[in-house]
């Protein structure tokens, strides 16, 4: 069954759809981790919000997550400190250790099945990049740990360690955060206009707006066309298989992950850029195969997440010209820590508080990376490319998704079923005509 497992072991609220004109002080689009935390912070601060969600919330990439609460964000730490300083990756750290403690904190009245955990980045063939990390984080001045044996059946020479990282069942914590938050579901909106967005229920005239709609879909602000892509990846959910009693990743991105729910192995793998040809499960069934012979797929899904151009999440003042409006984006696989550290800056910069990690992820930082010509020259490609369809988003071709039955665009990520439905943004409506192949 393609559905992760977070769906049946959580009950969803339910939120009425808007029905006439509104007014607020902040506006919150998007009713996925990030859009429900800020709407938790603002209603802590006593802000007047309103969140909107185009469907149900955490219907979206939320609920596909493995659900790694960590600020290990695989091998990150000696590359912050070559591209922004030993201070900036100190602040980057401290900043996603803290959005792990006030996990633990909110965790402690939720039940949640939330638990302590070791986090571990291994490589299989590259031991000098163990070695490099290792003292980039002791410059920072962190104690991680090497580890070399590990209990996987993956060949490795050896890990960087993260002691009391964690990990939960997402939908558990966020359906009992939004329980008693200003949620509107069904609200799909469709237009700005100066301090209005135009949903399909009404005007809601605001403030102060965060889109935290995965991908931004407001094009005229931000070049976010040119500064994120979409990567998938893929999970099967195993019974008897084995408990690694912790949380794994490989640090080249190609290879596996491990963690544990309950009696359940979650695998996870196969990494691509949305649009690009993958193996899809294959590879993960492969390995279950050989490893866990004796083990049952029981859930298989994918995910997709957006990357930025120098690994570290855009939160903040959406462009520089629209000091109003905000953003939370580009998390690059690591939702759950990014979304609490994109709460935090928000909700401190709408209240006018000074965020002293918020230098570090803004989103008008320097764009003079090398995969910015990656990304123009998938969208020159796939925008010169001769073929149908094409996405509606800003017209690349799409290309057709064997594993999942789906169309995608190698440009930006936007994904359509075969029937044409709408599956990932920034794309904001159906693409029809579409057929499975």
């Amino acid at each position: 069954m393609i559905n992760s497992i977070w769906p049946e072991t959580s009950h969803a609220p339910e939120f009425e759809a808007l029905k006439g004109d509104a007014k607020t002080d902040v506006l919150i689009i998007g009713g996925g981790i990030a859009g429900i935390l800020c709407a938790y912070m603002l209603r802590q601060a006593g802000v007047g919000y309103m969140l909107v969600e185009s469907d149900r919330i955490c219907n979206g990439i939320t609920r596909n997550t493995t659900a790694k609460i960590t600020a290990q964000h695989g091998l990150i730490y000696d590359k912050l400190i070559r591209e922004f300083g030993v201070e900036a990756a100190r602040m980057y750290l401290e900043a996603n250790l803290k959005a792990v403690e006030k996990y633990s904190e909110l965790c402690r009245e939720i039940d949640c099945d939330f638990e302590k955990k070791d986090s571990f980045v291994y490589s299989v063939d590259k031991p000098q990049k163990i070695e490099n990390e290792l003292k980039a984080l002791e410059k920072i001045g962190f104690a991680a740990e090497f580890s070399r044996d590990l209990p996987l059946p993956v060949s490795t020479v050896g890990a960087v360690k993260f002691r009391d990282q964690a990990q939960f069942n997402p939908l558990k914590f966020l359906y009992a955060v939004a329980g008693n938050l200003n949620i509107y579901e069904n609200t799909k909106v469709l237009a700005f206009e100066q301090n209005k967005a135009i949903t399909n229920g009404g005007k809601i005239s605001a403030e102060k707006i965060i889109v935290a709609t995965h991908f931004p879909f407001l094009n005229k602000h931000g070049a976010y066309f040119f500064k994120l892509y979409q990567s998938r990846s893929y999970v099967i959910a195993l019974k008897s298989a084995q408990n690694v009693d912790g949380i794994y990743v490989d640090e080249s991105g190609k290879g596996l992950s491990f963690r544990n729910y309950k009696d359940l192995l979650l695998l996870g793998g196969s990494g691509n850029r949305t649009g690009k040809k993958s193996a899809g499960w294959q590879e993960l069934h492969e390995f279950a195969r050989e490893n866990y012979p004796d083990s049952k797929e029981v859930r298989r899904w994918a995910t997709q997440d957006c990357m930025s151009l120098d690994a570290v999440p855009y939160i903040g003042q959406y462009s520089q010209k629209t000091p109003n409006l905000y953003v939370a984006t580009g998390f690059n696989k690591w939702g759950m820590s990014c979304a609490m550290v994109s709460a935090s800056i928000l909700s401190d910069m709408i209240l006018g508080k000074e965020n002293e990690y918020a230098k570090v992820f803004s989103p008008s930082r320097t764009v003079l990376r090398p995969q910015l010509a990656v990304n123009a020259a998938e969208a020159i490609v796939n925008l010169i490319t001769p073929t149908v369809p094409r996405c509606p988003h800003m017209g690349c071709a799409l290309k057709y998704n064997k594993a999942e039955h789906s169309w995608d665009c190698p440009c930006h990520g936007s994904r359509f079923a075969g029937d044409g439905k709408l599956l990932d943004n920034p794309a904001t409506a159906d693409k029809k005509g579409l057929k499975n192949k």
